[in-house]
């Protein structure tokens, strides 16, 4: 039993280091400055006042789902909590790939480049690495689907566009051996259409 055990926590262990590492590497620094959140957009005047023309978001209408047992509503409640945990992270990340790609594209000198990338994972390891610590296998394997549906990249070629081919290989190496995949990609009308459908929901606000 404690084999098992020592098991178990080592393949936590492997997969939460790898998706700290994602997470740092696709991550800028922060601007500590604070800024006035500001909203523009299109008006038309009527009859001499102008009215804010606003695009409301397109809501999806999810029909309600029925289980066929007690066995199959745990295991999509479990899903739910899951992804609640991962979405927000994957969205961060897709948020900081932009960031970063933005950042490096006028960064012109490559030691300039990698001091810039040696900084923001410093500063994003400090900040994401005890609450990634608390993520579990399945959340982690959840996270690296949704960091494709969000950003359109796997994880995979997130650390090789950041950190080059052989830190791509090598994290992709120890994740397959703890039964996870870095070239993972979203399927949403396939074996991810689950999640989708909750992710769909929580921007809903239905759950």
């Amino acid at each position: 039993m404690p084999r098992r055990n020592h098991t178990s926590n080592a393949i936590k262990a492997a997969s939460t280091l790898a998706m700290i590492l994602m997470c740092c590497i696709a991550s800028a620094q922060e601007d500590n400055r604070a800024a006035t959140p500001k909203i523009i957009t299109r008006g038309i005047v009527v009859d001499g006042d102008t009215i804010p023309h606003v695009r409301i978001r397109q809501v999806t209408i999810m029909p309600r789902r029925r289980f066929k047992s007690k066995r199959a509503r745990a295991r999509y409640t479990k899903l739910v909590r899951n992804v609640k945990i991962a979405l927000p992270y994957a969205r961060l990340a897709a948020q900081k790939i932009t960031e970063i790609e933005d950042s490096l594209s006028r960064i012109h000198s490559e030691k300039a480049r990698k001091e810039y990338l040696k900084n923001a994972e410093k500063a994003l390891f400090s900040e994401f690495e005890k609450p990634l610590r608390k993520l579990t296998v399945s959340q982690g394997r959840i996270l690296i689907k949704l960091i494709d549906r969000e950003s359109g990249l796997t994880t995979y070629s997130v650390i090789r566009n950041f950190k080059g081919r052989f830190s791509a290989f090598l994290w992709q190496s120890v994740a397959r051996i703890f039964g996870s995949n870095l070239k993972s990609e979203f399927d949403k009308d396939g074996e991810d259409k689950l999640i989708e459908y909750i992710v769909v929901q929580i921007d809903n606000g239905e759950i």
